[in-house]
C-alpha cells in the first residue's frame, strides 16, 4: 500500500534516525546499533471493543516513539528519555531483577517489554536505550503502546528473535497488562506494529485476523482532523478496569465467551435477559454490540468508496460512548458538538476516554475553519486551547537508522 509519497517518508525517517543516534551518543558517549520507530494511533471506529473480542479500525499516525539502542553484555538496562529530566537522567535497572510493580514512571513501559520477552522464554539481555517521542501523552493516541512497541521492535532485531509484527504486539500488550498493570486490549499495540501507510487496519481482536483497508482521504477531498483536548487521563486509575470488568460480568450473565458473541439482531433480547436492576451492565452491552456493528458499517462504506458516509457513523459512535459507556467528558463532548456544528461530516472521541482526543472527518477546505470553531468554543467555555492536526495513515513499527 506504499505510494509515491514514500520517498519523502523514508527521507523523514532517515533524518529522524540520525537525530536520535546523535541524542544517544550525547547521553551514552557511543554510537547506537540502530534506531527504530513505532507510531501512535488514532482509532477511526471501534472503541472499547478490543477487550470484548470485537472489531476495531485504527490508523497509525506519523507521530511516533523512536528508540536508539545498543546492546549491553552485563545484564543492565539503561533508559533515557528526551522528554525526561535532562540529558543525564538515566534510569538504570538490572534485567534479571525486573518484576511487575518494581519500576515507576515512564520507564515501566520499556522495562516491561524486556521483562515480557524474558517471561516468554526469549534470551535477551541489557541495553542502552535513548527514547524520543512526538506522540502526545495523555491524548488517547497510544503513546504508551508506541513506547512499548518501539522497544519490542529494537530487541527483536538486535537479539535476532524473529518475531512477527503480531507477536511483537502481543509482547507489548503483555508488558502493559502484567507489568504496568493496565488491562488494555490488543488494538493499540497491533496498530503500532501492523498498520501500513495509506490504510486503516480492520482487526478482529478475537483471532487477530486483519485486513488493510485503503483509506485515500485526499482522493475524496477529505481530511481526518485530530483535536487533542489536552485533558490528561490515566487508564490505570481504575475507571478503564471497571468498564472491562463490567463487560466480562455481563458476558458471564449472558452465557457467552465475550460480548462480541451477542448478535446485533438479538441485542434487545439479550438486554432483557440481564437482571432488571443492572442498568449499567445493559448500557455497556448496548455500546459494545452496536459499536461492533458500526465498525462493520464503516468497512462496508469504505469498500464501496463512500468515505463521506462514514461521518454520521462516527457521531453515532460518540453518542454511544458518551451515554452508554460513559467514558466521555465535557471537553470531548464540546469538541464533537462544535466540530459537527462547524460542518464536520462526523466526529467522535477516540481512545480510552476520560479526556484525550476527538477525531473528525472534515472536507479538505474546512479543516482550518472547523479547528478554529472548536478552539473558539473551548475559549468561550474557559477551557485551554486544543491542539489540532490532520492524521495521515502511516507505517507501523520499523527500523529507521
Amino acid at each position: 500500500m506504499r505510494s509515491g509519497g514514500d520517498a519523502l517518508v523514508d527521507l523523514v525517517d532517515a533524518v529522524r534516525g540520525k537525530l536520535e543516534a546523535e541524542g544517544f551518543a550525547a547521553v551514552y558517549g557511543a554510537e547506537p546499533e540502530g534506531v527504530w520507530a513505532a507510531p501512535g494511533r488514532v482509532n477511526l471506529i471501534g472503541e472499547h471493543t478490543d477487550y470484548n473480542d470485537g472489531f476495531v479500525l485504527p490508523v497509525a499516525l506519523p507521530q511516533a516513539a523512536r528508540a536508539a539502542v545498543r546492546r549491553r553484555t552485563d545484564g543492565v538496562l539503561r533508559l533515557h528519555s528526551a522528554q525526561g529530566d535532562g540529558p543525564v537522567a538515566v534510569v538504570e535497572l538490572a534485567v534479571e531483577a525486573l518484576a511487575p510493580g518494581g519500576v515507576e514512571g515512564w520507564a515501566k513501559y520499556p522495562a516491561g517489554v524486556v521483562w515480557a520477552l524474558r517471561d516468554a522464554g526469549h534470551v535477551v539481555g541489557g541495553a542502552d536505550v535513548h527514547i524520543d517521542s512526538d506522540v502526545p501523552t495523555g491524548a488517547g493516541l497510544s503513546s504508551s503502546a508506541a513506547l512499548e512497541c518501539v522497544v519490542a521492535a529494537a530487541y527483536n532485531d538486535l537479539y535476532g528473535l524473529g518475531l512477527s509484527a503480531v507477536q511483537l504486539a502481543l509482547i507489548a500488550q503483555r508488558a502493559e497488562n502484567a507489568f504496568v498493570g493496565v488491562p488494555c486490549g490488543i488494538m493499540d499495540q497491533m496498530a503500532s506494529t501492523c498498520c501500513l501507510a495509506g490504510g486503516a487496519l480492520f482487526l478482529d481482536t478475537r483471532d487477530l485476523s486483519q485486513r488493510q483497508v485503503p483509506l485515500d482521504l485526499g482522493a475524496a477531498g477529505l481530511r481526518l482532523l485530530v483535536l487533542d483536548t489536552r485533558v490528561k487521563h490515566d487508564l490505570a486509575d481504575g475507571a478503564y478496569a471497571e468498564r472491562r470488568a463490567g463487560c466480562e460480568r455481563a458476558a458471564g450473565l449472558l452465557g457467552v465467551r465475550a460480548l462480541r458473541d451477542v448478535a446485533y439482531e438479538g441485542l434487545g433480547a439479550a438486554l432483557e435477559r440481564l437482571p432488571e436492576g443492572e442498568l449499567e451492565l445493559r448500557a455497556l452491552v448496548r455500546h459494545v454490540v452496536t459499536e461492533d456493528a458500526r465498525v462493520e458499517q464503516v468497512i462496508g462504506l469504505l469498500d464501496a468508496g463512500d468515505l463521506r458516509g462514514v461521518g454520521p457513523v462516527l457521531t453515532a459512535g460518540h453518542a454511544s460512548l458518551r451515554d452508554d459507556f460513559r467514558v466521555s467528558c465535557a471537553e470531548t463532548d464540546l469538541a464533537v458538538e462544535a466540530a459537527v456544528a462547524a460542518g464536520a461530516l462526523g466526529a467522535r472521541m477516540t481512545g480510552g476516554g476520560f479526556g484525550g482526543s476527538v477525531v473528525a472527518l472534515v472536507a479538505e477546505g474546512d479543516v482550518e475553519r472547523v479547528a478554529g470553531v472548536v478552539a473558539a468554543a473551548f475559549g468561550a467555555a474557559g477551557y485551554g486551547a486544543p491542539r489540532a492536526f490532520t492524521a495521515v495513515p502511516s507505517e507501523g513499527a520499523r527500523r529507521v537508522g
